[in-house]
């Protein structure tokens, strides 16, 4: 009996910890502070260092107990815990306390992390990078009228004095990842409209997307502009070139409205799609269509440039184009094209 009332007794003691450190912290989003300041609250109320760290900007706080920041290099934490917004973790929160954890800490982490999710939403712009497919839509949509399309924007974390660049992409990965690597420090959100990915965002990098992405780049327009852009980009890509900037398209973006029952019906794409048959002459037709040039087109295949020569001489036979005359090199290339965007 006596031991039970000693566990009962420490279990009331956890639990008006627990009920303080909970008052600490609604008082704190009461009061609207914002992330330094809940990080020096924070490693005050725990009486160590109190860090947190954003994975969308990178940003990272380290906070001593007297609201100086700490030394580094850091300890490893002690405790951590993810923080979450929109079901999506966009950073984690944590203590460096040098012996054994706290048994309060976790609380305490647990009500750090709401906190700090609750001012990055409000502070922002929120890092949380998927977002609401029907806002996208309603952003990027032509038939939305303005006054909805600005609210859209807003309810996703735009501001209205930035333009914002549409990204219509093609992935194996989340859609997520890869916002957050297009855009590692601005408002970037992403979501699937129509089997296609959608990525909004102010600034684009677009050097680091990684391998096995296909990209196609909006203007900076108005969203449904830049959208119906980039889904023409989008088109334009290849295995050779996965991202295309529809501003470097030029006059090649007229073929993408062409009709496909016209392109289909000219003589230059039908004899392509018999090349294509062969999908080593394809390859073939594509490098030299894409350098002008026997030698370097060699390079690309990584074939000796007699070979891709005695290649080159048969696709032109299959095609009737002179392919070393200029004239014809650009025939081929166009209607190499106007054959890939087809059913796309």
């Amino acid at each position: 009996m006596e031991a039970l009332a000693v566990r009962l007794s420490g279990l009331d003691s956890y639990v008006d910890g627990a009920i303080r450190i909970i008052d600490f912290y609604d008082t704190l989003m009461r009061r609207r502070v914002d992330l330094p300041a809940l990080a020096r609250a924070s490693a005050g109320l725990a009486e160590c260092v109190a860090g947190f760290q954003l994975h969308g900007t990178g940003r990272v706080v380290r906070v001593s107990p007297d609201g100086r920041p700490a030394p580094t290099p850091p300890p490893p934490a002690s405790t951590t815990v993810p923080i979450t917004l929109d079901e999506e973790e966009i950073g984690t929160v944590w203590l460096e306390r040098p012996g054994p954890p706290n048994s309060l800490d976790e609380v305490l982490l647990d009500r750090l992390a709401i906190a700090t999710a609750a001012a990055v939403e409000r502070y922002g712009p929120a890092r949380t990078t998927m977002a609401d497919p029907a806002l996208v839509e309603l952003a990027i949509s032509s038939d939305t009228d303005e006054v909805a399309r600005s609210r859209a924007l807003r309810l996703l974390g735009f501001t209205a004095d930035l333009p914002v660049r549409v990204v219509a992409v093609r992935s194996q990965l989340p859609l997520d990842q890869i916002g957050s690597l297009l855009c590692p420090a601005r408002p970037v959100k992403a979501a699937s409209v129509a089997d296609v990915g959608v990525i909004l965002t102010t600034t684009v990098d677009l050097d680091r997307l990684p391998e096995g992405v296909r990209a196609g780049l909006g203007g900076a327009e108005s969203p449904d502009q830049s959208w119906q852009q980039a889904r023409t980009a989008l088109r334009f890509t290849t295995a050779r070139q996965p991202v295309v900037s529809y501003g470097d398209l030029g006059a090649l973006a007229l073929l993408a409205e062409v009709s496909q029952d016209t392109v289909r019906g000219n003589a230059d794409i039908a004899a392509i799609a018999r090349v294509a048959g062969n999908p080593e002459d394809l390859e073939t037709l594509d490098a030299y269509c894409a350098t002008g040039s026997l030698r370097r087109a060699a390079g690309l295949l990584h074939l000796h440039h007699s070979s891709v020569a005695r290649r080159v001489d048969q696709i032109a036979k299959t095609l009737g184009i002179e392919l070393t005359e200029p004239p014809g090199l650009i025939r081929a290339a166009l209607a190499l094209t106007a054959w890939r965007l087809l059913d796309d």
